[in-house]
Parts: C-alpha cells; sequence; structure tokens
C-alpha cells in the first residue's frame, strides 16, 4: 500500500471541493553534469552531443521539456500531457555553458536543484572522479534569467534520512531562505540529495513551504512531496529513452 508525502492538513481539499483522483505519474527526467564524460564513475554525466540528440528525440515526437513547477501547474488543470520535466542536480557550473544553450535551442525549460551552501565550490561529497565546479551566485541568477527554474538540493549536498533534526530542519528550510535572498524570489520546489527520502525528510519539506519535492526511489511514499524520477545518462539513445518513457512508475496521488 502506497503511503502519501501529502497527509496532513495541507493536503485537504478545500471546502466544497473533492479530493483530486490518482494520476499518472508525470515523466521527470534526473540529469546532473554535462560536459566530457570519459572520467565519470557515478555516471552523472551526459556529453553535449548526446543531450542535444536526447532534446531533439524528445521535440520530434512532440514533446517538450518544462520545469517541474511548470509541469505540475500545468497537470493541475488537466494539461501538460506534451510536457516532460527536466531536472538537473547539483548545479553544476556546466549547465550554463553547455546544457542552457541546448535548452534554449530546442525550446525546452528545466528545472536547476542547487546547493546554496556550495556557491562557487565544487562537488566534494563524490570521493571518486574529477572534481567539477558549481555555480556563482551570479551563474545561479543567470540560469534564471533565462526562465529556468531554481529549486533547492540543500544546503550542501547531505543525506537528509541520515540527519539529525537540527541539520535536517537548516539543510531544507535554510537553504530555501538563502536562495530567496539570491534571487529575490519565491523558491517551490526541492530536491533530496542522492534521491533519499523518508517521512522526516518530507514533513521537514513541507513545513519548510515547499510546494513539490523530487526524489530518485521513493518507496512507499508518493505524492507531489516524493515525486519520483527516471535517470537520463550518456547511454540513452533514442530506444532507451523510448522504453523509459513506456515503464513509467506508478500513478501519483494529487498530480
Amino acid at each position: 500500500m502506497l503511503v502519501s508525502a501529502d497527509r496532513g492538513p495541507s493536503a485537504a481539499p478545500a471546502a466544497g471541493t473533492s479530493r483530486r483522483r490518482t494520476g499518472p505519474a508525470p515523466w521527470v527526467a534526473m540529469y546532473h553534469s554535462v560536459d566530457d564524460c570519459s572520467d565519470d564513475p557515478y555516471r552523472i554525466t551526459v556529453s553535449p552531443g548526446r543531450l542535444d540528440r536526447q532534446l531533439g528525440w524528445l521535440r520530434r515526437r512532440g514533446l517538450r521539456g518544462a520545469g517541474v513547477h511548470e509541469l505540475l501547474a500545468a497537470r493541475a488543470r488537466g494539461e501538460g500531457q506534451d510536457l516532460v520535466g527536466l531536472t538537473f542536480d547539483d548545479g553544476y557550473a556546466d549547465f550554463v555553458t553547455h546544457a542552457l544553450p541546448l535548452l534554449r535551442r530546442h525550446g525546452c525549460g528545466a528545472t536547476l536543484f542547487v546547493l546554496p551552501g556550495r556557491l562557487g565550490g565544487e562537488n566534494a561529497w563524490d570521493p571518486c572522479g574529477p572534481r567539477k565546479p558549481l555555480l556563482s551566485a551570479e551563474g545561479i541568477r543567470q540560469a534564471a534569467a533565462e526562465g529556468v527554474e531554481i529549486g533547492s538540493h540543500g544546503l550542501t549536498h547531505v543525506d537528509l534520512t541520515r540527519a539529525d533534526d537540527a541539520l535536517l530542519r537548516a539543510e531544507v528550510r535554510d537553504s530555501r531562505a538563502a536562495l530567496r535572498d539570491v534571487l529575490g524570489t519565491d523558491v517551490h520546489g526541492f530536491c533530496y540529495p542522492y534521491g533519499r527520502v523518508d517521512h522526516r525528510a518530507v514533513d521537514a519539506v513541507r513545513d519548510a513551504g515547499y510546494s513539490y519535492a523530487c526524489a530518485t526511489e521513493p518507496g512507499d511514499l508518493s505524492g507531489v512531496l516524493a515525486l519520483p524520477r527516471v535517470h537520463v545518462g550518456e547511454r540513452d539513445t533514442a530506444w532507451r529513452l523510448r522504453l523509459k518513457r513506456l515503464l513509467r512508475r506508478r500513478p501519483v496521488e494529487g498530480v
């Protein structure tokens, strides 16, 4: 039995309305770095050429990449069947240099999940593989100015399922406040580091005021605060993308 991540007063329907039915899960793709992938032990990197072909594959099928907030808003209106969520985790500097021009070329939007506690730093949480620079505050603002949705990936890329209560609150709540300061606008989305989520993490995200959150394998959790995503990497050619779309995950309540 699925346990909804939307439990509690915030999930209750408004007076005089009925609860939305459970619908098919939106297709949300998970990317990370867009760069040379010759040294990529975690398989988190896709080359610019491969991303170009993947976005072209979407567009030839009448699909368009979009940020998650845009996708969920369209689904709430009963629309958005032609939208695919595109997410980029960690806020690598190569997003601006390599991914952003390709998104622009193909007319796609995206959500970029960043780490405001590591602005201008590097991926120090990865013990193996190359050091990759992360976006500065200026780079994040540049992406936002071009229509990219900015979401939080926590402050410093901590596994929230292993964090104590104080660290959990800081990573979730303080990262949203820090991004508000950087952007001057509200922040709607959160992405659980390593894709790992449990009820404590969901509660912290809800309490911090986010309207949605992305995971990887949400287990028994479901709903807009535990959205599943599909990893897309360098090996994903057209036929693999087609298969991943056909094998879309279980229904999700509220979307």
